[in-house]
């Protein structure tokens, strides 16, 4: 018997649907949660490309939830988790952005620098100040085991990209009486 007939099996449930459009819409629903209270709850503020890596999460539960409703139509779901391969893609690299930014490898965006506020009157004033940048993009707001939440990103988005792709490609099928495995090839027996 195939060693790998197992692992075969598993590899298969976890890429068939409705599976990793459930997965891909918890892990949206639970990271835009985490940053909500990170944010709202420890009071760890974002800049602003902590915000733009949060709007590839939020694609991502609108693209899990239209996978999961498309699940009765196969080519329909799959295009919809590729897509999601996409988005996370666009999310890692603004994680990369990010970290650059953080790391002083390069400069971030015009909105992440604090501008000194010159002003005419007290009206001006206070717009800038209500239009103002509150954290910097290249402090690291919070850490865990010596990663910021941007490289964090990276690797998650890295790991979902993968796993939309993988899902959308339907690979890993476990072999039928008498087919080789599609892990190591060898006769079922």
């Amino acid at each position: 018997m195939c060693m790998t007939r197992c692992f075969c099996n598993c590899c298969k449930k976890l890429l068939t649907m409705p599976f990793p459009a459930l997965v891909i819409l918890a892990v949206g629903v639970g990271s835009l949660l985490f940053a909500f209270i990170q944010q709202y709850g420890f009071d760890v503020q974002p800049c602003i490309l902590c915000y733009w890596q949060r709007v590839p999460y939020g694609l991502a539960i609108i693209l899990g939830g239209l996978a999961f409703l498309s699940r009765g139509n196969e080519a329909h779901a799959r295009a919809i988790l590729g897509l999601c391969g996409i988005v996370f893609l666009v999310s890692m690299g603004l994680g990369i952005f990010h970290t650059g930014v953080e790391q002083h490898w390069w400069l971030g965006t015009d909105g992440c620098r604090l501008q000194p506020l010159h002003a005419d009157s007290v009206t001006s004033l206070r717009e800038k100040l209500l239009e103002a940048t509150a954290v910097p993009c290249d402090q690291i707001q919070w850490m865990f085991l010596g990663l910021s939440m941007a490289n964090w990103n990276i690797l998650a988005s890295l790991a979902l990209a993968v796993f939309a792709f993988l899902a959308a490609l339907g690979r890993c099928n476990p072999p039928t009486e008498g087919a080789a495995c599609c892990c190591c090839r060898k006769p079922k027996n």
